[in-house]
């Protein structure tokens, strides 16, 4: 409820900045049309409604961002949060003499505040002021555009959208520094006439030097008073360390036995960051993306409170099991845990959601196909580097189109080889279906890959497909980027072995009978053989195909 509010008081000043500089950007145009356009702004936000939604936000945001401080357990942010957090604690002491000036000067002295009574201020004033103004366009924007970005960069339709929210981020703050400066300019220029400075002040009923020296003291005070409550924000830190240490210490080891004890009530990404573990979080620990879960065992897993509901939408989205919690969520009881990160500490937004819920690993029945380009060796002999990626990659395209429109999924290639899985998110009748007629698919598109390279080779690329169905473990496997999903196991070596078979066979296809029960299909018009597979007790029944592309013609 803290991370809603803060980001909806948030939208609300975004709202307000931006029709802020949509004005200032009518500078371009003419100090009149400049003014103009402020009637429409005005009309907004000095309305009733106007008032208290600005208000409102502003006050919400600036507690719960000292409140933020104050509930952070470590400093150790990443750089954009570093800036982030600067350029927000920079924004009161650069906003204050503005707020004053025009706000607090309407109300208190009936200054008739606007564009000239601005632009008259900053030319009667020091380049010292002028700077302050133009560098407060930039601070508060900037601030608001990584916000934004944290905030939506896990959406689905934010990378869609970026150039163009990008573009904007660029081009709205430039239009409205253009538009201040040509509008600072012109009236600075108009000011170079005797008196006009004068009876502008006059006309605007500019406060008399009490007044404005009443005015700049206001501004201190909101300046001290902002700045008093930011130090008293990292001032109670370790007074709130002290008072959590008395519910008593956490023991976590971790994955790689590092040890970390810290007091109850801190999170367990807390907790990673307080002791220098890298520790994935895209969403910086607001429990909007997935790469900070952890699984979590230990003596005392069982005294964990159940997860939130938040928590509970973002687990159920990626699909893990129930000893896998988000780091930034889980506060644990005082007790002993340990903990195993799920993802590389740099992982960024595209592993925050799983394509896959079997990607934490477990058993699963699958069909596993195995292809592999017959003499690539000889064939590759005398060709340029350039002409033999551009086979292999035909062959590939062809190879993975085939898999793919069976219902497959390509594993991985590997030389002039490819591994597919089926049955990730189907039954296994399904799969060894889906397995069969990709090999039959493969086997018409190699054909017509024959022919459209006919020119080229001097003989037929010719293939050995190995089909097998069993149980494997699968899951995701591998380091850091490196990693996809796989399956291992007896059924994805038998599998391979098969395709070896191809050879000794002279055949295109050696099929499992295992599968071909499964799937429901007869080969009986096929070679039988009982075979021998290295590693594995026992004969395998198979049948040999001659070529793949007759598995519909062969099949009853």
């Amino acid at each position: 409820m803290v991370g809603r509010l803060r980001l909806w008081s948030a939208y609300v000043l975004l709202a307000y900045v931006t029709t802020h500089l949509l004005n200032h950007s009518l500078g371009l145009i003419s100090l009149r049309i400049l003014e103009a356009g402020r009637s429409w702004f005005v009309f907004v936000w000095a309305s009733y409604l106007g008032q208290v939604a600005l208000y409102g936000a502003l006050t919400v945001h600036f507690s719960l961002a000292l409140y933020a401080i104050v509930r952070r357990r470590t400093l150790h942010l990443s750089p954009w949060e570093w800036t982030q957090l600067v350029l927000g604690m920079s924004i009161v002491p650069l906003a204050a003499l503005h707020v004053t000036g025009t706000r607090l000067a309407k109300n208190l002295y009936d200054v008739h505040v606007g564009y000239p009574w601005v632009l008259a201020s900053l030319v009667a004033g020091t380049w010292i002021g002028v700077v302050r103004q133009f560098g407060l366009i930039l601070v508060v924007w900037i601030h608001a555009c990584i916000g934004i970005h944290f905030a939506w960069r896990l959406r689905p339709w934010y990378r869609t959208w970026l150039p163009a929210l990008y573009a904007v981020a660029l081009l709205l703050p430039a239009a409205a520094l253009g538009g201040a400066a040509i509008a600072l300019r012109d009236f600075a220029e108009l000011a170079q006439q005797q008196g006009v400075l004068r009876d502008l002040f006059a006309q605007l009923n500019a406060p008399n030097g009490h007044d404005a020296s009443m005015l700049y003291m206001i501004a201190d005070s909101l300046l001290a008073a902002s700045l008093l409550l930011l130090g008293g924000a990292f001032a109670a830190r370790p007074v709130r360390d002290l008072w959590e240490r008395r519910a008593g210490v956490v023991h976590l080891v971790y994955s790689d036995r590092q040890r970390v004890d810290q007091p109850a009530g801190l999170s367990i990404l807390e907790m990673s960051r307080i002791a220098g573990i890298p520790h994935a979080s895209v969403c910086g620990g607001r429990g909007r993306c997935s790469t900070c879960r952890v699984r979590i065992g230990g003596p005392d897993r069982a005294k964990l409170p159940p997860p939130s509901e938040d928590e509970r939408k973002v687990l159920a989205r990626v699909g893990v099991p129930e000893n896998v919690r988000l780091a930034c969520q889980l506060r644990p009881p005082p007790g002993r845990y340990r903990v195993t990160p799920l993802l590389p500490a740099t992982s960024g937004p595209v592993e925050a959601y799983r394509r896959q819920p079997q990607a934490h690993g477990g058993e699963r029945y699958v069909a596993i196909l195995f292809a592999d380009i017959r003499g690539f060796t000889s064939i590759s002999e005398g060709r340029l580097p350039y002409d033999v990626v551009f086979l292999l990659n035909r062959y590939f395209r062809a190879t993975g189109q085939a898999v793919q429109a069976a219902g497959g999924r390509v594993d991985k290639f590997i030389g002039d080889g490819v591994m597919a899985i089926f049955g990730l998110d189907r039954e296994p009748e399904t799969a060894c279906r889906q397995a069969l007629d990709a090999a039959r698919r493969m086997g018409v598109a190699l054909d017509d890959l024959n022919e459209a390279l006919s020119g080229d080779l001097d003989q037929p690329l010719r293939i050995g497909i190995g089909l097998h169905a069993g149980h494997a473990i699968v899951g995701e496997m591998g380091y850091d980027r490196a990693a996809t999903l796989t399956a291992i196991g007896d059924t994805v070596n038998t599998a391979s072995r098969l395709e070896t078979l191809t050879k000794d066979f002279k055949v295109e296809l050696v099929v499992s009978q295992e599968l071909l029960d499964r799937a429901g299909i007869d080969l009986a018009a096929a070679a039988h053989h009982e075979v021998d597979i290295r590693g594995r007790q026992g004969k395998l029944a198979v049948r040999a195909v001659l070529h793949a592309r007759d598995l519909t013609r062969l099949s009853s």
